[in-house]
């Protein structure tokens, strides 16, 4: 009995290890292109850039770094489309051709922690801003923002 269980639990690792390697093949979230930086918003300080660099530019920007299991699916592929989306929604290295969010939605994602993402601040802790951070980053878009 036990080497039968055996030989099924090392059968399901083979196949697993098999099927990690074949997804390896699939092109979705393998192109990690970084378009050029046409045009920011006129921040209002250096202190709302740094902040909004910190928490918000490696989804809405042009800037994304990014990190080594980005190239590991499916994981990649969740970055990618995080990436996607988020230059989709507003992109601050192209805010000429973007359709931002108005203030207030910025001001709720931010003061409720929607934005940035948890599953964002796992690996990136440095994005995580203080609740005093938070205040300054909402007011600082809304002065840059113009709204």
């Amino acid at each position: 009995m036990a080497k039968k269980t055996r030989n099924i639990i090392l059968a399901i690792i083979i196949i697993g290890v098999a099927l990690f390697v074949i997804i390896q093949l699939v092109p979705y979230g393998k192109d990690h292109a970084n378009p050029l930086v046409v045009s920011e918003p006129n921040w209002d300080s250096q202190q709302t850039h740094d902040l909004a660099r910190r928490a918000c530019f490696d989804c809405h920007s042009n800037e994304t770094i990014w990190p080594w299991y980005s190239n590991i699916a499916p994981v990649s592929w969740l970055v990618y489309h995080d990436v996607e989306e988020g230059r989709n929604r507003f992109n601050l290295s192209d805010w000429q051709n973007s359709s931002p969010p108005d203030a207030g939605e910025f001001s709720e994602v931010i003061s409720e922690s929607e934005m940035p993402p948890f599953q964002y601040l796992l690996m990136h802790s440095s994005a995580k801003l203080s609740a005093v951070e938070k205040e300054q980053l909402i007011t600082g878009l809304q002065k840059s923002l113009g709204k």
